[in-house]
């Protein structure tokens, strides 16, 4: 029986995780902390950054100090990257990373007293990857994909686990990769890469892939299993976008093709696995795993009964994916992930201290889930603070934002986070009703990994939630895993007909999702934001939820059915 921390500290999203006897206790991102989106800038300089606070916190959760820890796993393998040269400030500056990875284990140890530096591993990065989903997943055996920016020297590993253990297939080194072409794509459009990715995923399904004849020779797989990606001559396609400069629409038609194209390759990738493996079950992790409109594609067009994404898939779940690697390497039983909910929470006294110390009027009604849904069922906006915090970027129902999806609230919704306005917002959904509403990808999907088609039907009744291609990233909600969130949505349904409300991320743009109570304090304190259901506790905003529902006048109310 192991004791074992996980830490991912090398490119971006700089996270920790604890792992005991084989179950999950706790894991965490950095930027939850230090308030700092994806906890640092994705550059060879900033690895000796490690995830002091995340770390101390996961650590006080499983109640274990430093020098408790049986095994530390660090999400990336020094010995697999680029010779390091005399010049370590060369090529850009990746002999400076490989340096720094190497001294972990003693940055480790002075951010964790205690920490033994002899018990740190380096795990490979796409080992780590593809362990973060293996591991976790609900599945004795499944094939297996990572697919990403980079890793040490590759972007891509496909293999075949079996009973915990992981047999490498294919992987594919670099310059070929399809998040950096994803990657770079971001940056052409204006935005900003290793950050901005899901924005050119909503972008692309405001045009038709037009460029996809021109495209497809860029990206190919391969019949080894890997692909080959060439440079690609970003200007030749639509001029780059400057900062703050307007979309235009060869922007969305690029951001189209290459989606399109990105998926293509995927699903020629997973066919290629599943004819190896012949499993019913695949499993993927890696950041080009969070693309959700691939994921539904790959689900909908490949060969596999299941598509399961670990919901932390991008370089944060690396720090989960090293611990359950070594757990298994030590000989536990790992415990599959039951939920994305393994960050901080806080006890009634805590969330009523934060209150009192705000000055702030609140209440704590007799019944909590009741007094939301009217709220929402009068059009109020609502942030939801609840439980421990989600590990990976959905808000699954723990730090969410929340409104009625049959009013025009996705403008309004935009302006309240300062997004743009192409962006779109997710429905929460009962589970036993999903199937009424939404189609063409996995039900349940309690991750909001997949989009679905919303039925014709319902399009006009939850038109928040409705993308412009008419589908929605659907997240399911079953009453024995989140009762408090279940019982809202049943009686909002029962007052608007609607088992469906808007579901978004409790922040506003460029600032990590809230996780304490202060966070969520000041986010209410600094946006349009109605009403505070933080525990059992209600702050309301000071005009009342009856001048709100005056001024719904501006839309039409969907009737009860």
């Amino acid at each position: 029986m192991a004791r074992v921390l996980g830490i991912n500290a090398v490119f971006h999203d700089p996270a920790a995780a604890v792992v005991v006897d084989g179950q999950i206790v706790a894991a965490a991102e950095e930027e939850r902390f230090s308030r700092r989106k994806h906890g640092k800038v994705p550059v060879p300089f900033s690895t000796w950054e490690v995830p002091e606070a995340a770390a101390s916190w996961c650590l006080r959760a499983a109640g274990l100090t430093p020098a408790d820890i049986d095994a530390v796993g660090y999400s990336y393998d020094p010995s697999l990257a680029p010779p390091l040269t005399d010049d370590v400030v060369a090529d850009d500056w990746e002999g400076l990373r490989t340096l720094f990875v190497e001294r972990a284990p003693l940055f480790l140890r002075s951010a964790l007293p205690g920490l033994d530096p002899e018990r740190v591993c380096h795990v490979p990065h796409h080992v780590a990857h593809a362990a973060s989903t293996h591991l976790a997943a609900p599945f004795d055996s499944s094939a297996v994909l990572v697919v990403d920016g980079r890793g040490e020297r590759g972007s891509f590993l496909a293999g075949h686990a079996r009973g915990g253990d992981l047999e490498v297939l294919a992987t594919q080194d670099l310059p070929h990769s399809l998040g950096l072409v994803y990657e770079e794509l971001t940056a052409h459009l204006g935005f900003r890469r290793s950050s901005d990715e899901y924005k050119v995923m909503a972008l692309a399904s405001y045009a038709e892939p037009t460029m996809l004849d021109r495209f497809r020779p860029v990206l190919r797989a391969e019949p080894r299993g890997g692909f080959t990606t060439d440079p690609v001559d970003w200007a030749s396609f639509a001029p780059p976008r400057g900062d703050g400069e307007e979309l235009t629409a060869v922007h969305a038609e690029l951001a189209a093709t290459v989606q399109v194209r990105i998926e293509e390759v995927l699903v020629d990738l997973a066919r290629w696995v599943h004819d190896r493996t012949g499993e019913a079950a695949l499993t993927m992790a890696g950041g080009v795993a969070l693309n959700c409109v691939a994921n539904r594609r790959l689900w909908a067009e490949g060969p596999f009964d299941d598509v399961w994404v670990q919901p932390a898939a991008g370089d944060a779940g690396t720090a989960l994916g090293s611990a359950l690697h070594l757990a298994h390497a030590l000989g536990d039983d790992v415990a599959p992930m039951t939920t994305a909910a393994l960050g901080r929470g806080f006890s009634d006294d805590q969330i009523e201290s934060a209150l009192r110390t705000a000055a702030v009027d609140y209440h704590r009604p007799d019944d909590l889930a009741a007094e939301v849904a009217e709220a929402l069922a009068g059009d109020g906006i609502v942030a939801w603070f609840q439980g421990r915090s989600e590990y990976g970027p959905r808000a699954l129902g723990h730090r969410s934002l929340l409104a009625h999806p049959g009013f025009d609230n996705l403008e309004r919704l935009n302006d309240v986070k300062g997004r743009e306005q192409f962006r779109p917002v997710a429905p929460m959904v009962l589970a036993e009703r999903a199937a009424d509403l939404f189609e063409g990808g996995p039900l349940p999907s309690p991750y909001m990994l997949f989009t679905h088609r919303v039925r014709p039907e319902w399009r006009e009744r939850i038109r928040t939630v409705v993308h412009v291609d008419g589908t929605a990233r659907v997240q399911t909600v079953a009453a024995e895993d989140e009762p408090l969130v279940h019982r809202m949505l049943s009686d909002f349904e029962a007052r608007t007909g609607l088992p469906v409300v808007v579901n978004t991320s409790l922040n506003t743009a460029g600032r990590p999702m809230v996780d304490d109570p202060r966070d969520a304090l000041e986010c209410f304190g600094s946006s349009p934001v109605d009403l505070l259901a933080m525990g059992p506790f209600v702050v309301r905003r000071h005009r009342t939820l009856a001048s709100v529902a005056a001024t719904a006048a501006r839309s039409v109310p969907v009737q009860v059915s």
